[in-house]
């Protein structure tokens, strides 16, 4: 019979790799945890119309990208493409918008689902950390998150990564931007689908990677020419701000990003050791998704950085982090010392020391080499006589050096060592 695989385009994480992942969303995780903002979890799939509303029906994730399904009631389902709309969706249900101290402050970590064609950097299914801020139009919060990522990155030790920043207009500014690129894109030679999606939202078609389609746009009309005077001081406060934190950005009026909800500030975090899948994160404002998803008037922004595509930059810059042993302790029982052994694990776990033995009744030294796997910086070693004795043996890993150690004093002389 043959064996399973993971489904196309996924992947497993496996120790001790996977912590790696661990500690990338750690560290995006903490600035934000010591800026205010406090955790969400929203479920895996949602009803697909929170999707084709929010993130819009002429993006490539609505039309091409979706995992949908049908539940046997008869609802239409989707895996999330995107955190976002969920994140909204939930804060909105529980009326946090309601209850004051404006602006919601939630970050949130999983997995998310896009049926796209696999490859290195660009999976089915991959991992994100997301921050966002409900509830408040703030030139400050674009600022902030955009710091707080800044940030983290930095905490990692990456440089080679660069912000990338725009306006995309509000509703006062973008219709009359939006009608003159159309009117400029009428007159190019593009392809059915791109015509249509020219029809639904022009902007996106300055997003296109293709060649072709880049070179007509040459002499497009810049969406800078067309801001309304508060969106450029919007704007410009934003640039300020960062500045003024010392994170260097560049302006970039060709970045709209591949969702339809954002208005104003638009961000994307860039690395140039990753080809052509160099995004590895990004964000901006979406002052009108509440209410295109049902919702009253709640200006918001937010951003979500890819582990996957942040783990591929610490590589491709050699960076190695500074992750800890899982273990401390690893323990070896001899003849029929493994009770009492068992009993001094669980000690030294109570006490806060991670602590692990060998299983499987192994001798000396497949035990040892157990122990030498584990990355444990002292190992316990104790046969039938050490125990008549009253006492374990305790080695040094790196030194080599062992002595006897009384089993009641164990934890103690071990919690010392340690420290």
């Amino acid at each position: 019979m043959a064996t399973f695989q993971a489904p196309k385009g996924t992947y497993d994480l496996i120790p001790p790799f996977s912590a790696k992942y661990l500690a990338v969303r750690d560290a995006i995780s903490a600035p934000l945890r010591k800026a205010g903002y406090g955790y969400i979890e929203t479920p895996g799939f949602e009803d697909v119309n929170l999707f084709a509303r929010g993130v819009g029906e002429s993006t490539d994730i609505v039309t091409k990208e979706m995992f949908t399904l049908t539940t046997k009631g008869g609802t239409n389902l989707a895996l999330r493409p995107e955190g976002t709309a969920s994140v909204l969706r939930a804060a909105l249900e529980a009326s946090l918008h309601k209850q004051g101290n404006l602006p919601a402050k939630l970050w949130y970590s999983g997995s998310y689902y896009r049926y796209e064609r696999p490859q290195k950097g660009r999976y089915r299914h991959f991992s994100q950390v997301g921050a966002e801020a409900i509830g408040a139009e703030d030139p400050a919060l674009d600022a902030e998150l955009i710091i707080l990522a800044d940030q983290a990155y930095r905490t990692l030790g990456l440089s080679n990564f660069r912000i990338l920043l725009n306006s995309l207009g509000d509703k006062e500014c973008r219709p009359v931007y939006r009608e003159a690129l159309q009117s400029f894109l009428r007159g190019l030679d593009l392809d059915e689908e791109t015509i249509r999606r020219a029809e639904i939202n022009p902007l996106r078609v300055l997003d296109d990677k293709r060649t072709d389609v880049q070179k007509q746009l040459v002499g497009a009309p810049m969406l800078r020419d067309y801001l309304c005077d508060a969106c450029k001081a919007y704007h410009e406060e934003v640039r300020e701000l960062i500045t003024a934190a010392g994170v260097a950005f560049e302006d970039d009026e060709k970045l709209v990003r591949g969702l339809d909800y954002y208005t104003r500030t638009t961000f994307e975090f860039v690395h140039d050791g990753l080809g052509a899948q160099s995004a590895v994160g990004g964000g901006g404002r979406y002052d009108g998704l509440s209410e295109m998803i049902g919702g009253p008037a709640l200006p918001s922004v937010g951003w979500a950085l890819g582990v996957d595509r942040t783990v591929l930059a610490l590589e491709a810059e050699g960076i190695e982090l500074d992750i800890p042993a899982p273990t401390a302790v690893f323990a070896v029982a001899l003849g029929a010392s493994k009770p009492r052994v068992f009993g001094l694990v669980t000690e030294l776990r109570k006490a806060g020391i991670a602590a692990d033995m060998s299983y499987g009744g192994k001798g000396l030294k497949g035990a040892m080499k157990d122990a030498n796997r584990s990355g444990a910086r002292f190992a316990i070693v104790a046969g039938d006589r050490d125990l008549a004795e009253g006492v374990v043996q305790v080695k040094d890993m790196e030194s080599g050096e062992q002595a006897p150690v009384a089993t009641a004093e164990v934890v103690e002389v071990l919690r010392a060592k340690l420290a």
